[in-house]
């Protein structure tokens, strides 16, 4: 299956773990000497669409994905949590 960013940025991401949705894809990381996907951000906002109260972002490495499905990305963990 072929994936561009924009693809991944309309999937939902869910901790498989507890069953927890984490939000959606906002950002992507890629190692520049390889091209290779290294990480995926998430931004779990609060409120509607994250305006009201203030929310934070989940870094997921590459690792922790186990599956990218048509509209859901299955992953073992949430990640770091940035802020």
């Amino acid at each position: 299956m072929k994936c561009t960013v924009t693809d991944l940025r309309a999937k939902e991401v869910v901790n498989i773990e507890n069953g927890c949705r984490l939000g959606c894809v906002t950002d992507v990381g890629i190692d520049t000497c390889t091209g290779c996907l290294v990480s995926i951000t998430v931004f779990c906002g609060k409120g509607i669409c994250g305006f009201f109260g203030r929310g934070e972002e989940i870094v997921i490495c590459w690792k922790d994905i186990v599956v990218i499905g048509d509209d859901t990305i299955l992953v073992r963990k949430g990640g770091g949590r940035i802020g």
